[in-house]
């Protein structure tokens, strides 16, 4: 950005002060992902004009280790209030928001499916029921357990089949604005919705099986008997 083609020993100039370029580094995100990498010059300044210590500490006994930073800390700064922060924490708080917009996702998506799990059930109960005299007809007739069983579910998943169709551009419209919020960003990969419709059909089957199967098992006379 300086335009130097050699920096290393040159001199730059902050106002009335001059620095000499002792090394350069790699570019390194020290902003969230929302900010592209802008430039940072590390200065070296004095320790009694510093404003904080970067200490790299052991994952072993922290309590311990910050108690014996903060005595060296009063030791040398004579009695200056000791803040501390980790790092870790310090990155994370940049992404609080999208671990906000996670938590409440995920709370909403299992409550939507829990609800259309519960639509499901008792749509494939109120079908079973007026279809049991034609379930005990075709029994009759000839038809096994799987036959009652495929014939009642493709239904179910006729209409979850054209959810997904419906669903899933304006889900992906809605992934890909959210992250133009980041200046590096993924992208929105179609196997996500591939997986997304798998879960989806797994879970409607698991939840209209059970009266499918309970139709298909059922004594055709117990249906049949008033005909």
């Amino acid at each position: 950005l300086l335009g130097l083609t050699d920096p290393v020993g040159s001199r730059i100039t902050d106002n009335d002060r001059f620095y000499t370029v002792v090394g350069v580094v790699k570019d390194f995100h020290f902003k969230s992902l929302h900010h592209e990498i802008s430039p940072v010059v590390y200065i070296g300044i004095p320790g009694d004009r510093a404003g904080f210590l970067s200490v790299r500490i052991q994952p072993e006994n922290i309590p311990a280790t910050l108690s014996f930073i903060e005595q060296k800390w009063d030791e040398f700064t004579g009695g200056q209030p000791y803040n501390y922060s980790f790092l870790d924490d310090d990155l994370a708080a940049q992404y609080d928001a999208e671990q906000k917009t996670k938590q409440i996702s995920g709370i909403f998506s299992a409550l939507a499916v829990l609800i259309g799990c519960l639509g499901l059930f008792g749509l494939a109960a109120f079908t079973a029921e007026q279809r049991t005299k034609e379930i005990g007809i075709r029994k009759v007739l000839g038809a096994s357990v799987s036959n009652i069983v495929v014939l009642m579910v493709k239904d179910f998943i006729r209409l979850v089949g054209f959810a997904l169709i419906i669903g899933s551009p304006v889900a992906y419209f809605l992934m890909t604005r959210w992250l133009r919020n980041f200046a590096y960003a993924t992208d929105v990969r179609l196997d996500s919705f591939l997986l997304a419709g798998i879960l989806a059909l797994g879970i409607a089957l698991f939840t209209v099986s059970y009266q499918a199967v309970k139709a298909a098992i059922a004594e055709p006379i117990d249906s049949l008997r008033y005909e």
